[in-house]
Order: C-alpha cells, then structure tokens, then sequence
C-alpha cells in the first residue's frame, strides 16, 4: 500500500536530486568550493590548496572544465571557481564566466598558484580548499555530496560546521527504499510537484544531446551510433545519452539535469526513456511516471554504493532506464524486476576509471544492455537466484550490487588511482 510518507519522501528525495549542473559535478564541486572559500576570505587569494579524495582526483583527470573550452584540472576548476563563480548557483557555479576569467585563469595556472593535494583515509567524494591571501586564509571542505559544506573555517576559526551527507537520517536512499514502492509510486502517486522538475530534465537533457549529436565533440560517440545503425528508436536510445555525454565531457556549456549526483546518469536515466516514450506515443503524463520509476531506481541502486567508487554509475542508470521502458513497453512490475536482474547479471563487472570521453562508450553498452534485458524479460524470461550475483529477487541482486560497488571494487579504486596518475 503506498503511505503518505513514502510519497512525500520520494518527491522530496527526486526534488533534492534532480538539479541542473554545468559541466561534469567534480570540477564543478572543486569550483564550488573554491568560490566559497574566496567568499569566506574576501578577496582573490594568492594561493590555493586542494585536498581531495582520490576518486574526485580520478574523475577530474581527463575532463575539460565546462566554459573554458579546452582546459582541464584539478588546478583549473579551484583557480577558476575562486575567480569568477558564484557559489550561490550552486552546480551551476561558472554559469557567469566570461572570456577574460579564461585568460586570466590560464595565466594563474602557469603560475602555478594552485597546490593539489591527495588525502587518503576519507570518503571517496572530500574536497579541501585552503584560500591564502597575506596572512589570512580560509578554509571549504565538502563532502559526500558536490555541494554539502561540512566546514567553513577563517583564520583557524569554525565558523561553521555540519555533518557529512551520510550522517543526515532524512533521507529517503538506502533500506528506506525498495523496487516495490518505487513502482507504487511511479505508477499511483501525485506527481504534481515533481512536474516542473521532470519538465527541467526533459528539456535540459534533451537539448544537451541534440547539441552533442552534432558530432563536434570528443569522439562523437552518439552520432557515430546514429550514422552506423541507423535511427530505430532502440538505436536512439543509445545515440541519445552517449551524444549528451559526448558533449558534457567535451566541455559544452549546457546544464544537466542530474542523478545521485552525476550529469552521465542524469542522461542515462532520462534520454533513453524520453526517447522510447516519443516512438509509442504515451501520454505526457506516462513519460513522467517512467522517468520517475526510471529515476528512483537509478537513485535506489547507487544509494548502497555511494555518489564515487570503481563502479561505473552508467550501469545503474542504464539498468533503471531498462526497467521503465520495460514499463513503457507494456511490462508489469514483474517483467520491470526481471529486467532489472537481467541488466545486472550482464553489465556489473564496468568499472569507473574517471570522467572523460569515453563515458560516452560505456552508456551506450549500458543501456544497451538493458534494452537486450527488457527483451529476455517480457517474454518471461531471467537470470536465476545464485547464478553469479543474481540472488532471490530483484531487491536482492541489487543490495549485492550495492555490496559489490561499496566494499568489493575499494581496491579496485585504489589501483586505477595509481594506475591513472602512474604510480
């Protein structure tokens, strides 16, 4: 039975999760942070420390900093967000960068005023940014989420302090959630308040991709798709995403509207199932309730794992995107479990080796994948209980996963750390 509670915990949790961002959310949380800590200081420091976990290192590594056109960097995102951002637009924090900001910045950098740092030892989403000027300094730290401050510090005095994201017991992730009321509500709640926010990532998301599959960016994956396998709605399904992620990566302005803290998820949840929606003609109001079931399940899945890790988050995006166009596609909520166990026993084993063109790949291969899944499933058809990490039941399957992306894949992160920064 749905419950008032769990219908106002996931419209607050989609609310929560479901905002724009510009650029890829790593530089863009440095950027943040930087802006924050320049704020705090009252002036453009001369000198700035960034101390970050080693998956933010990894997924900054190979990405171009959205507005600067070819520019990428740990150094580059801090110098810039210090600069000319505004930590009031939150993930959308260089929205006003101008071409005298770029110049600028470039020639900072070449200062090298910028001192990056790798902290070991705390969660896998940790940013620090120290912002000296003479004898002041101010200090930003954020944590688990790209936009959770849990530290303000000037001068050696807190001036504020809060719990990490973790900690907070409000949120609607984790075994609050399960397949069963995900689906309930996707299917029976009001959706009313969530229209505006659905609206944003149909419209956003959708026109990032169509600017991607133009083929101007990285290796022009989505529209390399389109151009080999034609324009069948399964293809688009895959062309849509990776077209999106090609530009995303390729350092387009566009916002995005996100998932679990992530543009290439937030793509890979929405474009698939816009796009499958559009072919069969639904209602406006059935798009909204796959995209909502698309979402929740994305979100549900990536609770257990956490916003960064070695598990590539196209997976469980894609696998989500699988499951409601399963729906779309005259599934029950039986046929959705299947798809969703299908997808899983297929496509666990892609690992995250950080932010950069690629990613493209991977979300085509995921949602394909789950495309192949819906089909095995609405004839009937899954992976059984202890065929690999295919467990009792779709909940099931996916707390392995969870426990697979969380704690199996920690050395895995660590390898492709050093493997990425050659060590």
């Amino acid at each position: 039975m749905l419950d008032k509670n769990t219908c106002e915990r996931y419209t607050a949790l989609l609310q929560e999760e479901l905002v724009p961002a510009l650029g890829c959310t790593e530089p863009i949380a440095i950027a943040f942070a930087a802006a924050r800590a320049r704020e705090v200081l009252g002036c453009m420091p001369q000198r700035l420390v960034v101390q970050c976990s080693g998956n933010i290192i990894k997924n900054v590594k190979g990405v171009i900093v959205p507005t600067t056109g070819n520019m990428k960097g740990i150094d580059t995102s801090a110098i810039l967000g210090a600069l000319a951002g505004d930590s009031e637009k939150k993930l959308e924090v260089l929205s006003g960068v101008t071409p005298k900001d770029i110049e600028k910045t470039k020639q900072l950098v070449a200062e090298k005023i910028c001192q990056v740092e790798l902290i070991r030892d705390v969660s896998n989403l940790y940013i620090i940014v120290w912002a000296i000027a003479g004898e002041h300094e101010a200090l930003v730290e954020v944590q688990d989420s790209h936009t959770h401050i849990t530290r303000i510090e000037k001068d050696h005095e807190v001036l504020y302090e809060d719990k990490p994201a973790s900690a907070h017991t409000n949120s609607a992730s984790g075994p609050e959630m399960d397949l069963e009321s995900i689906f309930q509500f996707a299917l029976q709640g009001d959706l009313t308040d969530l229209i505006p926010v659905l609206d944003r990532q149909i419209q956003c998301n959708t026109r990032i991709a169509e600017e991607g599959m133009k083929g101007t960016y990285g290796c022009g994956v989505g529209a390399s798709i389109k151009e080999n396998y034609g324009d069948s709605v399964r293809t688009m399904a895959r062309a849509m995403p990776a077209a999106g992620s090609d530009a995303r990566m390729g350092g387009c302005v566009l916002p995005v509207v996100i998932n679990s803290g992530s543009g290439n998820q937030g793509m890979t949840v929405s474009l698939p199932v816009i796009t499958y929606a559009k072919e069969l003609g639904v209602s406006q109001e059935t798009l909204y309730r796959a995209l909502v079931l698309s979402n929740l399940t994305a979100i549900y899945i990536k609770s257990g794992i956490g916003k960064l890790s070695a598990f590539c988050g196209a997976v469980g995006a894609g696998c989500a995107a699988g499951a409601a166009i399963t729906w779309l596609r005259g599934g029950d909520y039986d046929a959705v479990c299947r798809t969703i166990i299908n997808t899983l026993a297929n496509t666990s084993g892609i690992v995250c080796d950080g932010a950069k063109a690629s990613c493209a790949a991977k979300i085509a291969s995921a949602v394909d994948a789950a495309l192949f899944a819906g089909d095995l499933a609405l004839a009937g058809k899954a992976f059984g209980d202890g065929e690999g990490l295919v467990a009792e039941d779709a909940d099931a399957t996916v707390r392995n996963i969870m426990r697979l992306g969380r704690d199996g894949m920690k050395e895995t992160d660590i390898e492709i750390l050093h493997m990425m920064i050659g060590q």
